[in-house]
């Protein structure tokens, strides 16, 4: 059942979360594709770095993580603290970082 998030995350109850993101279609993100033969190992770097670009801008810290063929796993800590010590001008400009990670550097 789709609940909102305001409903799955309770930073009282924990601050860390598990996180999965799954290729559809028979897709592969990384590893051998045996459809088709090609490698996509070269992926997996790319994945880990735009998640530690992402991480950066928010007050999420990166706990653990799998980079498997067709989806990968995160284990995700919530910053509170950090997120709440932030200036309304520090938090404009991780807005504008991030549109510009997203928008402009990502082809």
């Amino acid at each position: 059942m789709i609940m909102a998030r305001e409903g799955l995350i309770d930073l009282a109850a924990t601050p860390y979360y598990h996180v999965i993101s799954r290729c559809v279609r028979r897709a592969f993100l990384c590893g051998e594709d045996k459809y088709t033969g090609k490698n996509y190992n070269h992926r997996r770097q790319w994945v880990w770095d735009k998640i530690m670009l992402l991480s950066s801008v928010f007050a999420i810290d990166i706990a653990a993580y799998a980079i498997m063929s067709n989806h990968y796993h995160l284990v995700l800590k919530v910053d509170r603290e950090k997120g709440l010590a932030w200036t309304q001008d520090e938090v404009i400009e991780r807005w504008y970082r991030l549109y510009w990670l997203i928008c402009i550097e990502t082809p």
